[in-house]
């Protein structure tokens, strides 16, 4: 089982000063492994059909709108799921200081996104996007494994941290956290969007409400 983690937004907290109104993370989930590498290799083609440049990045919020309907058709033909949090940054939504802290903010919000998927996991091997500091994403993984797996049961069997931009499959995470983005903010064209993924849906939470 392979999962993978990325987000849309910001954790800032100044919406009137350019952060954005959600943060929102999502975990796409492929039980099984050949079907991911399926689903790699097939981006990686639509790349060359594209002629696009072997390094050029699927990233949701930059790319065009045919782009992103031609990588959509793609990722739409295999078997995944996904979950995603949605965090309301309104400051009469949202308070508190663990929320002023954009470490302790993100790991919360991790922490709400693979609980919801809990029962959907076993022996996963997640795969977070490298950014930030080495200590901060060490400080990640130790605390998403540290608060989902118990002596029972081993949700999660590794993490890994790859850059977005060499991971065809972080990226389609992250297309998935901007489609619901869209969503969330009722912009005009979501459903275009979303109808491409909405049947792989299992989870959306919405909070503060």
């Amino acid at each position: 089982m392979l999962a993978f983690i990325d987000e849309s937004g910001d954790t800032g907290r100044k919406i009137d000063n350019g952060s954005s109104r959600y943060f929102i993370v999502s975990l796409i989930i492929f039980e099984n492994n050949n079907v991911a590498i399926k689903c790699d290799n097939s981006i990686n083609q639509l790349r060359k059909e594209l002629k696009l440049n072997q390094n050029f990045e699927f990233h949701f919020s930059t790319n065009s709108h045919n782009i992103r309907i031609k990588f959509l058709n793609i990722i739409k033909q295999y078997d995944f799921i996904y979950f995603s949090v949605v965090i309301n940054k309104s400051l009469d939504k949202l308070w508190g200081e663990g929320f002023n802290s954009k470490e302790s903010f993100y790991k919360y919000t991790c922490h709400m996104v693979f609980n919801n998927a809990i029962k959907y996991l076993k022996d996963a091997i997640i795969i977070l996007d490298r950014s930030g500091t080495p200590d901060f994403r060490n400080r990640l993984s130790s605390y998403i494994k540290r608060k989902i797996n118990t002596e029972k049961n081993n949700y999660i069997k590794k993490i890994k941290q790859q850059k977005s931009n060499s991971n065809n499959l972080l990226q389609l995470a992250d297309y998935i956290s901007g489609i619901i983005n869209r969503k969330v903010q009722n912009k005009s064209d979501w459903q275009c969007y979303y109808e491409f993924i909405k049947a792989k849906e299992r989870n959306i939470q919405i909070w503060p409400k």
